[in-house]
């Protein structure tokens, strides 16, 4: 099967005009995610659609396969969500997902009026509206620490997944100053573009630092696939998983994976190797867990390291709120985020 964006996107408006036939709930659908700029990576992509309801839904999150490497997701907003435009403006992950999306169906009037309240008197890059968000990433980052600084029991998937979603945030809150939020599979890979244009290049070795890789080379991390792999597999037929370990998504990550550790920054493949890891490694036991700990502890994310590591993310943290407070007075505003803006 041959496929091209131009494919993709013909998919994309078929599986809306299907869906929206067969349930009067939907009132819009839009595109959103790689596929508007370039969505493979290791010969894979997905196609992200966005169907905004009436009522609030009861499924949040769905994949459908299409072939082993290309599979839609959907994620489900109530319009209720889209209410208010100051909020919207300031969301980071709401704002930046509405503020450019291709409109694929709409039942009644709803689209342009929240684009063009998102997008209203240009204030939406600038930077006030920058800065609350974030900010607004910042506190999440810094929330999922808290919840971690005085862990003192034994470290498992639970607690590494809680740091990872921190230093998650406290990437995206640098990654905004300059575009949208990046997701999992290029998280790494982009990172180094936007601290080069937030003038902080040196936050990119404090990310990889923080994640372990000063531990391990790209080929300690090719020899952990097979493992991650199975676990994965597991993982995706076992109740109670992370919705993202999907079999649909498969070899989405696992050849993104594969030609991450065989490009130019191999070690940018520990972010979703490791990320899909945790996730899978929390519903299961025995040799699955133990391989994802071994890894875990090479990396320095068990026992002492752990600790470590919950410190340097603290400092981290820190780094980039003093950075936000010199960006609010440089542009005459107040550096105290409590006042809002």
């Amino acid at each position: 099967m041959r496929v091209t964006r131009e494919s993709l996107l013909r998919i994309a408006k078929e599986t809306v005009q299907e869906r929206a036939y067969n349930d009067p709930d939907i009132v819009a659908a839009y595109l959103t995610g790689s596929l508007r700029g370039e969505p493979m990576l290791g010969g894979t992509a997905d196609i992200d659609i966005v169907f905004v309801h009436k009522t609030p839904p009861m499924k949040t999150r769905e994949f459908i396969k299409l072939t082993p490497d290309f599979h839609i997701d959907i994620s489900r907003r109530a319009k209720d969500e889209f209410k208010s435009p100051r909020e919207l403006r300031a969301d980071p992950w709401l704002g930046f997902e509405m503020y450019d999306p291709v409109l694929l169906y709409e039942r009644e009037k709803f689209f342009d009026f929240v684009q063009a309240s998102l997008r209203a008197g240009f204030e939406f890059e600038q930077p006030p509206l920058m800065l609350q968000r974030c900010r607004t990433l910042l506190n999440h980052g810094r929330g999922n620490w808290m919840d971690i600084s005085e862990h003192d029991e034994k470290v498992g998937p639970k607690q590494v997944r809680k740091y990872m979603k921190a230093l998650f945030h406290a990437v995206n809150a640098i990654a905004e100053l300059s575009g949208p939020p990046i997701w999992e599979r290029r998280l790494l890979l982009d990172f180094p573009a936007r601290a080069e244009a937030a003038n902080k290049p040196t936050t990119v070795a404090t990310v990889y630092g923080l994640l372990g890789a000063t531990n391990v080379d790209a080929e300690k991390v090719k020899g952990w696939l097979n493992d991650w792999k199975h676990a994965f597999k597991l993982a995706a037929e076992t109740p109670g998983v992370d919705v993202r370990i999907h079999p649909a998504r498969l070899n989405y990550y696992e050849k993104a994976n594969k030609a991450l550790l065989d490009g130019e920054t191999p070690l940018s493949a520990l972010w979703p190797v490791l990320h899909t890891w945790t996730l899978s490694a929390a519903v299961l036991s025995g040799d699955h867990l133990n391989f994802w700990q071994s890894a875990a502890a090479e990396l320095g994310l068990l026992g002492d390291g752990f600790a470590e590591r919950v410190e340097g993310l603290d400092h981290f943290l820190d780094e980039i709120e003093i950075m936000f407070e010199e960006i609010a007075t440089a542009n005459g505003l107040d550096a105290d985020p409590s006042t809002g803006f």
